[in-house]
């Protein structure tokens, strides 16, 4: 006993040494360690490069908050050694991949700093989906010898690919996929021979990296004979080598070459060898040919890419071979053939292992097979855009595991029932617009509820609102245009579309108000136009971008709150909105397409500079804004100003006044198209606005602009170069599709006057150079400078005060097609050159003081009502007048002749000396003799008198006779 008592007393003696001796080797000095701290794990040395790396980079989420303390090994990111402590894991992607365009400013950027170096166990580091714009791969990542893993995807990084990563022998994964997001230039390499060098690399992403000038690609990838993954999508490859021995690529299983721009034959081709490939993906590259049979050797092959290139014909009975097929894809070809045999060259061994038949836009024509064995695990059926006829087989609704069904824009007919759909729990993807298929299901019908994309466009649905459309209640996107409803739209149906992102609604006849709830939607895109939706204008949905209530009958005023602050495209044309346009519009900043023309809106256009203190009025992002065809007053909108990226300006037709503004060429330095037709400006052209160099349609027509036009007019660049017409595309259209089915599209129309009459001119406005200033009072000679305009199409410069002369190079307008100078003051000649204008097919000159003969020519013989274009100008003569031009005859000279012309010369020489002589004799006289003078005074004097009695007598008589 005594001895177990003597035991235990020396193990807790123990103990208690083990205690202290611990605690005196854990304990940090003051003087090297913060009390506070715990015992680290982190390497100094590698803590220190971990920090300089930190301050080299910009970090506006601060996503290494984590970063402080002693111990890195437990910042974000980082992954140690728990055998030694090393840092051999740096893991930071950046946000970019998760397709988020609103979290890019979350992103690291700024520089990486060569502190790295000191990570010199480092195995992995991946600093994807980051925001390094400007930067360079650095070159001395290629110094990091123990790297295994290096991603650097989409960050990105621009300029040349360094070749010193050819030293990271160890290396088994390499992502350098470029594709940027928004900014920058791509990443590029001119010689990718230190690739060979990395022997031990299973995966090789440069896709989006610029290859244009390598012509040994195959070469280097056949010295890689562990690679497993090689993708090089959209790399500007321009060469592909034919049949090549490829003995060392064994291990290949995944290839993706899509996207580049080979435009050879489809066969020989290098890749065509790799008989072990699960993944082949040589879609959009330009090759052509038949399909090839070299398809039916790929008997590994799990994915098949063919699509979008130029291969004709039917698939060959080979592909009987693939038995391990699931996807494959060769839409885009024109395989111009029955869809039946298509379905019958599927290899008959993997139907039920098929997920994916994807064949939009292959030609393919023919009804749909009436019996099919079904591919039990197809998951998607695409087979839009073709030239499919007949019904709708049943077989597609035995397609249980179907997610997407997608049969629009063919030539299908019948009726679609219950039948079809019922069984396909499943599906998320619905689309059978613009085909002739009619849906008649039972009321009570309660279709698939995991709906969430259905396009019925041009099907018909109607007359009567489809109530089965209440159970969709996870719809995201509902395209029912032109489906022939005519019926009110159930309140049920606003609660059930408030989750829908994109409502397309058009061309029905739907009527009804729009529901107050409205702003509670979530709609991004709704399109209601072309109804008869009445009442007012509701406060709009939040998240709305997109929204087009034209061809409708709605009243009233315009919201007093929009409420839709990202609203870029607002279109209410052609409606019976009244009251004044409210300031709240000043707070739509990111508004680009504004037409809210035909409307009756009275008032002035708000001053958008009351709303600084809430707004940043330095820039709004109006591209189009049309007022048309209202009643609105008040001077020239000053809250343009602000829309400097303004490209197309239509006031026409309203009652504004004042002069134009000396700011418009200065502070709309993008202005193409500026319509201001039918006001009531006045004042002169300001010079001003020949700074607008991109104008090619200037409309002032029907106001009282006085002046000249100025000289300066040969500053409009846009009348005199051909332009690229897709930089004013934008301005002018716009839309939003998924796949084919137009969800949302705007294109700007109005009427042009031109060839005496009005034209509708819609998307080919573009093309429309035009100036018209006609119906002014504009007065002086119309500038030579007019004629270097060469590009217009339409000059109208009638019912002015125009004097002087026709510029006699009128003739360099070559493409001019309707020239109209009718109703001014202009006299002279009609230029010769005006005969040149092989384009003109209207020209109006009448009523003005021209005179002589019209001149001749093939073009102006074969112009209409020829009459009427000299009318009112009675000094012109000749073809196609009726009156004659007359010429005076010249007499042949001869001597007889001659010699009468001198006599008659003679006779009128001696005449005027003889008067002459006479006249200096009777002076002469008059001066010497004093006598002579007096008499002859005298009897000048009395006629003199002797008349005035005589005419003051007459007078006196003839006045008493007549009172």
């Amino acid at each position: 006993m005594d001895k177990l008592l003597l035991y235990i007393h020396i193990l807790i003696l123990g103990a208690l040494l083990l205690l202290t001796q611990g605690k005196r080797f854990v304990e940090p000095s003051s003087s090297s360690a913060n009390p506070n701290d715990t015992i680290t794990s982190c390497i100094a040395s590698e803590r220190s490069a971990l920090v300089g790396f930190k301050a080299g980079l910009s970090d506006p989420a601060n996503l290494l908050s984590s970063w402080k303390g002693y111990d890195c090994c437990k910042w974000r990111g980082i992954l140690c050694s728990s055998r030694n402590s090393h840092v051999v894991k740096l893991d930071l992607p950046g946000p970019w991949c998760e397709l988020d365009i609103n979290a890019w400013w979350q992103a690291l950027g700024g520089n990486i700093s060569s502190s790295l170096l000191g990570l010199r166990h480092l195995q992995y580091l991946n600093l994807s989906c980051n925001g390094f714009y400007g930067v360079q791969i650095p070159e001395f990542l290629g110094s990091l010898h123990k790297l295994r893993y290096l991603d650097l995807h989409q960050s990105n990084f621009i300029g040349r690919i360094p070749p010193q990563l050819g030293n990271l022998s160890n290396l088994r994964y390499l992502n350098l996929n470029s594709e940027e997001l928004e900014y920058g230039t791509s990443a590029y390499s001119t010689d990718i021979t230190w690739l060979s060098q990395l022997t031990y690399l299973e995966h090789l992403d440069m896709s989006n990296v610029n290859l244009s000038t390598i012509v040994n690609l195959v070469p280097v990838m056949n010295m890689l004979p562990s690679l497993k993954v090689l993708l090089l999508q959209d790399c500007s490859l321009r060469t592909s080598s034919g049949s090549l021995q490829l003995s060392n690529l064994t291990s290949l299983e995944t290839l993706d070459l899509s996207a580049n721009g080979f435009n050879r034959h489809i066969t020989p081709n290098w890749f065509w060898g790799l008989t072990r490939l699960e993944y082949l993906d040589i879609s959009l590259n330009g090759f052509y040919g038949q399909f090839p049979n070299e398809i039916g050797n790929m008997t590994s092959i799990v994915h098949l890419g063919l699509s979008d290139n130029n291969l004709v014909g039917m698939i060959p009975s080979n592909l009987q071979n693939l038995c391990s097929l699931e996807e494959f894809f060769v839409h885009g070809n024109n395989i111009n053939g029955s869809i039946t045999e298509f379905f019958m060259h599927l290899p008959s061994c993997s139907w039920n292992k098929l997920t994916s038949v994807i064949l939009p836009s292959s030609n393919l024509t023919g009804s749909l097979p009436t019996k099919l064995e079904p591919l039990r695990n197809l998951i998607i059926l695409d087979l839009d855009n073709n030239k499919l006829t007949g019904p709708v087989p049943i077989w597609i609704g035995e397609l249980t595991k179907l997610t997407e069904l997608d049969l629009s824009y063919n030539n299908l007919e019948g009726f679609i029932h219950e039948g079809h759909l019922s069984g396909l729990e499943m599906l998320d993807t619905l689309r059978l617009s613009n085909n002739s298929i009619a849906l008649t299901v039972n009321l009570a019908w309660v279709p698939p509820s995991n709906i969430t994309d259905l396009g019925l466009k041009s099907c018909r649905l109607g007359p009567k609102f489809p109530l089965w459309l209440r159970w969709l209640t996870r719809l995201e996107k509902l395209d029912m245009s032109n489906t022939s409803i005519s019926d009110t739209v159930p309140d049920w149906f606003w609660i059930m579309a408030s989750t829908v992102d994109i409502l397309n609604m058009r061309h029905n006849q739907f009527s009804g108000s729009l529901p107050f709830t409205m702003e509670f939607m979530r709609a991004t895109v709704i399109n209601l136009s072309s109804n008869q939706f009445n009442g007012t204008i509701p406060k709009l949905p939040e998240s709305l971008v997109d929204l087009d209530l034209s061809r409708n009958n709605l009243v009233g005023p315009l919201p007093l709150d929009f409420g839709a602050p990202s609203l870029e495209t607002l279109v209410l044309f052609d409606n019976s909105i009244s009251g004044t346009i409210p300031s709240s519009l000043c707070k739509l900043q990111l508004l680009n397409l504004l037409d809210i023309s035909e409307n009756k809106l009275t008032g002035s256009i708000p001053n958008c500079s009351a709303h600084t203190s809430t707004t940043n009025m330095t820039s709004m992002s109006i591209i189009n804004l049309s007022l048309r065809n209202n009643n609105l007053s008040g001077e020239f909108p000053s809250f343009l100003q602000h829309c400097q990226h303004l490209v197309f300006l239509d006031l026409s037709q309203n009652h504004f006044f004042g002069t134009l503004p000396t700011w418009i060429g200065e502070k709309l330095p993008y202005l193409a198209f500026l319509r201001l037709r039918s006001n009531m400006f006045y004042g002169h052209i300001p010079e001003e606005l020949m700074k607008l160099v991109d104008l090619h349609h200037l409309d002032l027509a029907y106001n009282n602009i006085t002046g000249r036009i100025p000289k300066s007019a040969v500053n409009f660049k846009g009348m005199i170069l051909t332009r690229d017409d897709d930089v004013f595309h934008g301005a002018f259209s716009y839309g939003v599709s998924i796949g084919l089915d137009d969800l949302f599209t705007y294109t700007e129309n109005f009427t042009v006057v031109t060839k005496d009459q009005e034209r509708l001119y819609t998307g080919e406005i573009i093309y429309m150079v035009n100036l018209d200033l006609s119906s002014n009072n504009l007065f002086g000679d119309i500038p030579m400078e007019i004629t270097s305009l060469v590009k217009l199409k339409n000059l109208n410069l009638s019912w002015n005060t125009f004097s002087g002369k026709i510029p006699e190079n009128i003739g360099s307008l070559v493409q001019v097609e309707s020239l109209d100078l009718s109703h001014n003051e202009l006299s002279g000649e009609i230029p010769t050159s005006l005969s040149a204008l092989t384009s003109l097919s209207r020209l109006n000159l009448s009523y003005n003081n021209l005179t002589g003969e019209i001149p001749s020519g093939n073009q102006l013989q074969t112009l209409e009502d020829p009459e009427y274009i000299y009318i009112g100008n009675p000094g012109l003569c000749g073809p196609p007048l009726s009156q004659k031009c007359s010429h005076t005859e010249q007499i042949p000279a001869n001597q007889e002749s001659n010699e009468d012309a001198n006599d008659v010369v003679s006779f009128f020489i001696s005449m005027g000396s003889g008067y002459t002589m006479g006249l200096w004799v009777v002076f002469c006289t008059f001066l010497f003799k004093r006598k002579w003078r007096v008499i002859w005074y005298s009897v000048c004097d009395s006629f003199y008198n002797s008349v005035y009695v005589k005419v003051s007598v007459t007078w006196a008589s003839w006045t008493r006779e007549k009172t």
